[in-house]
């Protein structure tokens, strides 16, 4: 009997060999993945500038021996850690940007206690965010800030800056920010007013878990789990691989719970009346109109972003009333435009030029 077409008889015991090894490398390294933690996340040297209940101000410690005059502060989305900025040495946007010159802070968040419940949109807009600013301004001895907004970050530094449209805020970054409700579409059919009581939920458990907001994530993808774990174990035996699976994973399973009215605003404001879009909105009584923003302002949105789709993104350019302004869309999703290799060779080159020119 002839052999099949192609098929190589020699090299059947090396293919073999191969794949023997391979499995006894998944299973030592499955052990070792079991007994041992991941990298070390956000470890960019900084310190502590201001600390008050679920807000955290930090000022990274410079790198460079010239920097740029106009400092940045970093507001990060209210249900994500900060550290997926600052990963690890070499994939750390924290460490580009201190590397290429700039002094950085970031206001980062961590629970609200059940004490917390009751902070407002407002207690963020016009509190912490401003409060933020103005420690900034004294650490820096500038008056001048630009301020880089991701994801919900960039709704509540549009806000601020809408209604404090006459300063401090220099330039305005927004990384992946919605700002068309209705386009967010899963989230809205999770929330629409017919089926889910806003009010119940708030006033019964305070609060919103993180297990409530993790699970409408996963719910975009609902396979996304299985398939990652299922690449996990094909790749265990490749440490780069494993690193960086390790790394993404904390950071997306690591939610923050909401604070309760916050979220009551969040989810009748936002989702339901869409008043960011429609020009309604107001913050404690203050309209917040996306037209009032004049400053510089760069829009960076991902081509494949689950989360944030481009039609909830697109239309805050033409919104603003900024002279000065710019979308950029690149390649990757919610994350990867950020974080990885992917924001490596695409977003921050791309920043650090717009906003190097505007710091001076």
């Amino acid at each position: 009997m002839n052999a099949p077409t192609g098929l190589d008889f020699a090299a059947i015991p090396e293919r073999i060999q191969s794949e023997v090894q391979r499995a006894i490398m998944r299973s030592i390294k499955g052990v070792e993945y079991f007994s041992t933690s991941g990298p070390s996340l956000g470890s960019t040297p900084k310190d502590v500038l201001h600390s008050r209940g679920t807000m955290s101000l930090y000022h990274y410690r410079p790198m460079s021996d010239e920097i740029y005059r106009v400092p940045v502060l970093i507001v990060m989305a209210t249900t994500n850690r900060g550290y997926i900025l600052d990963l690890v040495p070499g994939q750390s946007f924290i460490e580009f940007l201190l590397r290429r010159g700039y002094d950085v802070y970031m206001l980062d968040w961590s629970a609200p206690r059940p004490e917390e419940k009751s902070l407002r949109m407002e207690d963020y807009v016009l509190d912490f965010i401003p409060d933020c600013i103005r420690r900034v301004q004294a650490d820096s001895g500038e008056q001048d800030v630009s301020v880089i907004g991701y994801c919900f970050g960039g709704v509540l530094s549009l806000l601020y800056g809408s209604i404090h449209q006459d300063g401090p805020m220099k330039n305005l970054i927004c990384f992946t920010t919605p700002i068309d409700f209705r386009e967010m579409k899963l989230f809205s059919n999770f929330s629409d007013r017919r089926y889910f009581d806003v009010d119940h939920l708030v006033d019964s458990v305070g609060n919103v878990p993180p297990e409530m907001i993790l699970s409408s994530f996963e719910m975009l993808r609902p396979a996304s789990r299985t398939v990652s774990q299922i690449q996990l174990w094909e790749n265990i035996w490749d440490d780069e691989f494993v690193k960086s699976y390790r790394m993404f994973d904390r950071w997306a399973t690591d939610t923050l719970p909401l604070a309760g009215e916050y979220f009551r605003a969040i989810t009748k404001d936002l989702m339901w009346d869409n008043k960011l879009f429609n020009d309604t909105m107001s913050v404690g009584g203050r309209a917040a109109k996306l037209d009032n923003i004049t400053v510089p302002i760069l829009h960076a949105v991902a081509e494949h972003d689950h989360i944030v789709p481009y039609d909830a993104a697109k239309h805050l350019i033409a919104k603003v009333g900024s002279a000065d302004k710019e979308e950029v869309i690149l390649k990757g999703g919610h994350v990867s435009l950020v974080a990885g290799a992917n924001a490596v060779k695409r977003l921050w080159p791309k920043l650090d030029s717009w906003l190097g020119k505007r710091s001076t």
